[in-house]
């Protein structure tokens, strides 16, 4: 049992952790993301109706827990702004509950034209960016250049920090489009209105998680993405830009790595993929379909049609070490029902070993190797006690741990709270 937790997806992202957050709530004190921009998607239902948010952790919609933006997350005022507007529809004021760290990087309307720009000018390798800005913000961040939070309050370091951003963008962009250069007076103008809005809002969040540390209270650290979109250990370059692996907790949060207590992993029953990268279990045909049908696989943040395939364990046991995986929950296990046979993916034929793949990411030319389940017709829609599976999904999901070197210690059922069997509560109750 813990007081403070990662829950970290294992997948290539959209494996419903907004789901698992929703369970986990009651035992929750504090709620934090650590990286990522406005390009991660959680849907939600609040009181039966949907709502979305790409920057905003999913904690957000229970009243009991305070949110925070940490430092390694880079973020857009605008789409924040929208976030808090929505919010306010649906729960109300979130002024006294959300927190952002004043060392977060902004991204501004330059890098938001230029991530457009270069994905449209490619002649090669579509990376499939969602063309927000992510990635260019990012690269400031590593080469010293970003706009922080604290900048927007500082309008004499602010405006030097524009000028000399646009002295690179605006020759960028120039190159592409030269009518879509960036004005300095109209930004500045825009970012110091912005920092009137925002600044209710702006903390200390590395002092504030001291402080819940030492009063014993339970936090949840909150990852966007997956794990194989980390742009260090993912399926490179097919990834995001900031650490969405566990090990960007520490730097986007400001945190000690030894104070996670549990980091409680995520995975479909299956696997998919939103955008262009190496899949090496993806179906094409019928069943490929039919997952993505019964699964509703729609990308929360870009809308595009999720790519589905067989469970991959190779790489789900790979997630599982490379970020010190505690327990596994397994969610749309519902989705397999009715199947006649089940696959999982459990070792690759290639002429590189298992280990050289793993290393490089080399996806490209490896031939997936299938351990084959019989299926089940019984459903699993809305079991909530691990006895009453059926013997076949039971002996999946023993097959998932055994391939996995982890247990399965949550279940999802289906697309509402109480759709989840519990084998193993991972917070202190």
């Amino acid at each position: 049992m813990s007081n403070s937790i990662s829950l970290l997806g294992l997948q290539w992202g959209d494996e419903g952790k907004g789901k698992v957050v929703d369970v986990l709530s009651k035992d929750i004190d504090a709620a934090v993301r650590y990286q990522g921009g406005h390009n991660a998607g959680h849907t939600l239902i609040v009181d039966g109706k949907k709502i979305v948010f790409h920057l905003l952790p999913s904690s957000i919609c229970h009243k009991n827990i305070k949110c925070f933006l940490g430092r390694g997350v880079v973020i857009s005022l605008d789409a924040l702004f929208s976030e808090i507007d929505d919010a306010f529809e649906f729960i109300g004021d979130i002024k006294e509950r959300l927190v952002v760290s004043n060392a977060a990087c902004l991204i501004q309307s330059y890098h938001i034209k230029i991530d457009q720009l270069r994905e449209r000018s490619r002649s090669g390798t579509k990376i499939g960016t969602t063309g927000r800005g992510i990635g260019p913000a990012y690269e400031d961040r590593v080469g010293r250049r970003s706009i922080r939070v604290a900048d927007l309050f500082d309008p004499k370091v602010l405006k030097i920090k524009l000028e000399e951003a646009l002295d690179i963008y605006n020759f960028l962009i120039k190159r592409h489009d030269e009518t879509q250069q960036e004005d300095l007076n109209e930004l500045l103008d825009l970012n110091l209105k912005q920092a009137e809005r925002l600044k209710p809002f702006v903390g200390n969040v590395i002092s504030e998680l001291k402080k819940y540390k030492e009063e014993g209270k339970v936090v949840l650290f909150e990852g966007a993405q997956g794990a194989l979109l980390d742009y260090s250990l993912g399926t490179y370059p097919f990834v995001t830009s900031s650490n969405s692996s566990l090990g960007g907790i520490a730097p986007g949060a400001g945190v000690s790595a030894t104070s996670i207590d549990y980091s409680l992993g995520i995975s479909k029953a299956y696997t998919t993929r939103v955008g262009e990268g190496p899949f090496p279990t993806e179906l094409n045909e019928e069943i490929g379909s039919y997952l993505a049908e019964k699964g509703g696989e729609v990308g929360a943040s870009t809308g595009r049609p999720r790519r589905c395939g067989w469970l991959d364990a190779v790489l789900l046991s790979h997630s599982v070490y490379l970020n010190g995986i505690d327990g596994i929950c397994l969610t749309k296990i519902d989705v397999l029902d009715g199947l006649e046979t089940i696959k999982i993916c459990s070792d690759y034929s290639s002429a590189l070993t298992r280990e050289e793949i793993l290393e490089s990411m080399a996806l490209n030319d490896v031939e997936p190797q299938y351990v084959e389940l019989e299926g089940w017709q019984e459903p699993t829609a809305g079991i909530q006690n691990f006895n009453d599976l059926n013997d076949q999904a039971i002996l999946f999901i023993e097959k998932v741990e055994e391939l996995c070197g982890a247990k399965v210690v949550m279940i999802s059922t289906g697309p509402r709270r109480e759709d989840i069997i519990i084998r193993e509560y991972p917070l202190k109750r």
